[in-house]
């Protein structure tokens, strides 16, 4: 969906025209009142669920949740995936051209935050003819703008389902964002982030930045069960210094090279941003219990115990600062052993938990 009307930035600056790749799942029903928005993390898209016909392996991210009988039932509700600005999978992003300057973008795409994605569909879902949303929901950064849509638009949304998420970033995970960008941006292709105009790719810098990226998003446990210290080869010393002889090495090259292939480096750059700077508390002197004030939807929030990244800890944070403004909050922590992937991944009780949830808010909310 194209706009034309300026988006005004939280940096100051503003964005037009521009363009939301979306796609629906579902039927909106008579009252329109059971629309779902599904928020994107970093890498992926508005293909949510489903497999595009004749294209095998094109299953949606979160297909295990999505769907026809699904834990969010499209039976049911009407459900929204949305691309965000700056993304590399259809909207407006730093490889399209800027129409002011007949030019591609690239490192002169304005900076875009959390608040700016949360504005950008609200016109989105405001352009479908939805004034209310029945739920907003996303995992890790899509979690964090669930959370902010219930702040930006607490009019507009009944529910907010915060999965394996955070109210900001601590120093540790700004810390691993900046060592990502770092390879990226130090790797003699990257030309200042206008490498499309050499007709080049940052290979090399987006594979070290998916290597390190993944290692984040699994656990210990997982990485020791699935490699352990096995040999690729079975045969210690085969190789140089400088040849994979871990199994674990390989699949970790094997990750960087498929993700360099498919994802924009410039897109990485402003998405990890993104992450960073979003702190709602920072205008309320670090008091977050008065930054979620304003919310006014009822709350699923979960995390799952072996989630170094996004700790149990700081989902607590919420729930406590939500209860302390006596909203309703439902609140899980499952114990899983896959890390932070494990929002993404198959595990009976989490997939259960969020199906009760939202045949509670069918029987309730649109009876």
């Amino acid at each position: 969906m194209s706009f034309d009307q300026a988006l005004p930035l939280q940096s100051g600056g503003t964005l037009a025209p521009y363009q939301l790749t979306y796609e629906t799942y579902g039927s909106l029903n008579a009252k329109r009142d059971n629309a779902v928005l599904i928020c994107h993390a970093l890498n992926a898209s508005h293909h949510v669920a489903g497999v595009y016909p004749g294209q095998e392996k094109s299953e949606g991210w979160w297909d295990n949740m999505i769907g026809p009988g699904k834990p969010v039932d499209t039976n049911r509700f009407f459900v929204i995936g949305v691309n965000n600005l700056g993304s590399c999978f259809g909207s407006t992003g730093p490889m399209h051209v800027n129409p002011l300057t007949g030019r591609i973008y690239g490192a002169d795409f304005p900076v875009v935050t959390v608040e700016d994605w949360v504005d950008a569909q609200a016109r989105l879902v405001q352009a479908l003819g939805i004034e209310q949303l029945a739920a907003v929901m996303g995992g890790s950064l899509g979690g964090m703008q669930a959370l902010s849509w219930s702040l930006q638009y607490p009019e507009r949304i009944r529910h907010a389902v915060v999965i394996a998420s955070a109210p900001n970033l601590n120093a540790e995970n700004i810390a691993f964002n900046e060592v990502a960008r770092r390879a990226i941006v130090t790797d003699p292709d990257f030309h200042g982030g206008h490498f499309y105009a050499h007709e080049v790719v940052p290979h090399r810098g987006l594979r070290i930045a998916r290597m390190l990226g993944h290692i984040t998003y699994l656990s210990d446990d997982v990485m020791n069960s699935k490699f352990g210290r096995k040999l690729q080869s079975g045969e210690a010393f085969k190789y140089s210094t400088q040849d994979i002889e871990f199994q674990i090495e390989s699949y970790l090259r094997y990750q960087g090279e498929k993700f360099s292939e498919y994802f924009d480096a410039n897109t990485y750059l402003l998405i990890t941003r993104a992450l960073d700077y979003f702190d709602p508390a920072a205008a309320y002197q670090g008091n977050l219990q008065a930054a979620l004030a304003r919310a006014k939807a009822h709350f699923l929030m979960v995390s799952f115990t072996t989630d170094w990244r996004f700790t149990p800890a700081r989902s607590r944070e919420m729930v406590e600062a939500l209860v302390a403004n006596q909203r309703q909050v439902s609140y899980a922590e499952i114990d899983a052993p896959h890390g932070h992937d494990a929002f993404l991944l198959e595990d009976p009780r989490y997939l259960s938990l969020v199906r009760a949830y939202f045949e509670r808010i069918a029987k309730e909310d649109l009876a």
